[in-house]
């Protein structure tokens, strides 16, 4: 994969752009009786790879979904530099470059790849409707801009060849892979990634592992993601957190996180817990 590179590569490009770290800090969420989560803290560092597991039911995507401003926090508080995203809703946590792949595909099947890609830069656009309607200059000479962009980031996701062709008609990991390049379209500093690898074959699998690690590095973004595929966490990440019944019960390197014993037993069980397995 190759593309023209607007960042350096890493935590060190991310500082150089002023890009901050993800706080989450004594987050609860509560749903009447149901605690969700209950008191999780983690920090997510500038241009690193964060991956948060557990098993069935651990309270990963509602963690996820108050990383987007989808649910509230009943307490507790997300701050991304100045921000407090618990604060705010889902359009304005984008406006402060954040972007979210979704795990359920949430694209228009009947459009190209490249006008997917293109309702990805929509925000960035400066020319007003009247303008690029009537074909102005300046509107013209924007959509000849993020026409390139689209292409470039199409190329680096390896669907350079598919720009024309209806997303409806690609395979699973290719729509898996325009989702991922629609969120890259909007120029975060923040990637979510809702379980990208969900329903893929290995080499599908593979290939977006190679993906992430490349924006990782090529871009110098931050990526947190939530994942089942536990071969591919390990294989990315440089910092995991691990939930288990809304708690957080480990964070460290994917080292410290595969011989902590109260992850062993989460994942793994014992006796009467072995219910509790499922990933």
């Amino acid at each position: 994969m190759s593309v023209r590179v607007e960042r350096g590569a890493g935590p060190t490009a991310a500082g150089d752009r002023g890009i901050p770290p993800l706080v989450v800090r004594d987050v609860t969420v509560q749903f009447g009786a149901l605690k969700a989560l209950s008191e999780v803290s983690f920090t997510v560092e500038p241009g690193t790879i964060h991956a948060i597991i557990g098993p069935n039911g651990a309270g990963k995507s509602t963690m996820f979904n108050v990383l987007s401003g989808v649910y509230k926090a009943t307490a507790g508080d997300v701050r991304f530099g100045d921000a407090v995203l618990t604060t705010l809703r889902p359009h304005q946590i984008a406006k402060l470059r954040v972007a979210r792949a979704f795990q359920n595909i949430a694209l228009s099947g009947t459009q190209t790849v490249a006008e997917n890609l293109m309702l990805g830069r929509h925000h960035l656009t400066a020319a007003g409707f009247l303008s690029a309607g009537l074909r102005l200059p300046k509107a013209t000479k924007e959509g000849r801009l993020h026409g390139q962009r689209v292409r470039e980031i199409a190329e680096f996701l390896e669907l350079g060849d598919k720009l024309e062709t209806p997303v409806g008609v690609l395979s699973y990991g290719d729509q898996k892979r325009v989702e991922v390049a629609r969120a890259l379209c909007t120029e975060p500093d923040l990637l979510l990634l809702d379980e990208p690898v969900a329903g893929m074959n290995a080499e599908e699998t593979r290939r977006m592992a190679a993906a992430v690690l490349e924006i990782r590095s090529a871009l110098g973004i931050s990526v947190v993601l939530v994942e089942h595929d536990m071969g591919m966490v390990m294989g990315i990440a440089d910092r995991i957190t691990v939930l288990d019944f809304g708690r957080r019960i480990a964070d460290g390197t994917p080292e410290q996180v595969q011989s902590d014993p109260e992850v062993i037993r989460a994942y793994l069980g014992s006796g009467d817990d072995t219910e509790e397995s499922s990933a």
